[in-house]
């Protein structure tokens, strides 16, 4: 299926894309393509514009300041692969096939919010920051905040998402999922982190209508723990996979990655 009518920019500077949006708030950036152009294929979204952000140096590259990494959006899933992020590295080398890889973004990835997405559970175990900017200037908001809800983020009309902050040394951090077998997404993805100060970080992906932290396993860090884990009742249920088994999926990979990050 085509894609209705849009206009196409390709923006100069981060500058120039930020005053695109604010001019046509009905504008989408456009990133790898790899989760926007599909939408639009399907009409799920028709945008008026199209302003491509995919060619901007500043959006790009990974660099280390103290004790935080600072991630473009605009960095490639390969661009992640082989990098020393922690967790991130190991997470990127999951998502779809190399195409995918070689084009689509983190940024793109963490905007779109796909409720199976592989990225938002590392975020959340990561205790990464968003930084994100407008035209009248930058926040920085936490993973916490930055996911609210299916497709739904912290993100307001005119607001881009620039840079993810992640520390540059944890103790221990592990990505297990159980893959859809056609997709690659995730059916339930579990991410843990163990901090430099001890604290253990965990998280879902795939399992519910946006990624979530796991507080039980978090309070009690213990294999033990990885036993209802979640409420089937707030998960998501399909032909592949019930609510119920997603719970319990949840439990499994939780466990399995518990065992690697410790």
């Amino acid at each position: 299926m085509y894609t209705s009518e849009f206009t196409y920019h390709k923006a100069s500077s981060v500058s120039d894309a930020l005053a695109q949006l604010a001019s046509n708030p009905d504008a989408k950036l456009l990133a790898g393509g790899h989760s926007l152009i599909p939408t639009m294929k399907l009409r799920l979204a028709s945008p008026s514009a199209l302003i491509d952000v995919s060619s901007l140096p500043e959006l790009r590259g990974i660099r280390t300041e103290g004790d935080t990494i600072i991630i473009g959006a605009m960095t490639t899933h390969r661009e992640l692969e082989f990098s020393k992020v922690p967790l991130l590295s190991e997470v990127a080398r999951l998502i779809g096939d190399p195409m995918v890889r070689n084009k689509g973004t983190i940024g793109g990835a963490l905007a779109h919010a796909d409720p199976s997405a592989d990225y938002p559970a590392a975020i959340l175990a990561l205790n990464a920051k968003i930084k994100i900017q407008s035209s009248s200037g930058a926040r920085v908001v936490t993973a916490d905040e930055f996911f609210q809800g299916m497709f739904t983020t912290a993100l307001a009309p005119g607001e881009m998402l620039v840079e993810i902050h992640v520390p540059a040394s944890v103790k221990g951090a592990a990505y297990e999922k159980f893959a859809h077998p056609a997709s690659r997404y995730a059916v339930a993805g579990v991410a843990v982190v163990v901090h430099s100060d001890g604290s253990l970080r965990a998280a879902v992906t795939g399992a519910g209508d946006h990624a979530m932290r796991l507080t039980k396993l978090e309070s009690e860090g213990v294999s033990s723990a990885c036993k209802g884990l979640v409420s089937a009742s707030d998960l998501m249920g399909d032909h592949f996979a019930s609510a119920e088994y997603r719970a319990h999926l949840v439990d499994v990979m939780a466990s399995k990655a518990l065992a690697r990050a410790k």
